[in-house]
């Protein structure tokens, strides 16, 4: 009888980190209900476990970090813009693109399939 839990001494753990990159994508959308607060959360996530990740999860941790950051770039500029009306819109543009990425992504990690293009400024 053999332990599967049983380790070669000196090597690590296998680790999917695909749950990681699942909940990483929720808590970009459940950031829309809490103002932001679990998007920073998944961000601290995504920067921690982007190194240890295989190549292809790694490409959607890539892909949820610029996400954020680009959002919060995009986030500034319409705020500002609010001063003129045209900011309003804007942020609804936002919302859209974030929603889009995050389908996206949760479409191709449901598949097994890495981001194409993770630092694209668009769609990926």
């Amino acid at each position: 009888m053999t332990d599967t839990n049983s380790m070669v001494p000196g090597s690590r753990p296998v680790v999917d980190d695909k749950g990681f990159v699942l909940a990483v994508y929720i808590l970009y959308l459940v950031g829309f209900v809490t103002g932001g607060a679990a998007t920073l959360v998944g961000l601290i996530i995504a920067y921690l476990k982007s190194s240890t990740a295989d190549e292809t999860l790694r490409t959607h941790f890539q892909f949820q970090i610029r996400t954020f950051w680009i959002g919060l770039l995009y986030g500034l500029i319409s705020a500002l813009l609010c001063l003129v009306i045209i900011g309003f819109f804007l942020l609804l543009a936002l919302a859209v693109w974030i929603l889009v990425r995050c389908i996206k992504g949760l479409m191709l990690l449901n598949e097994g399939r890495p981001i194409a293009n993770p630092r694209s400024w668009m769609l990926g």
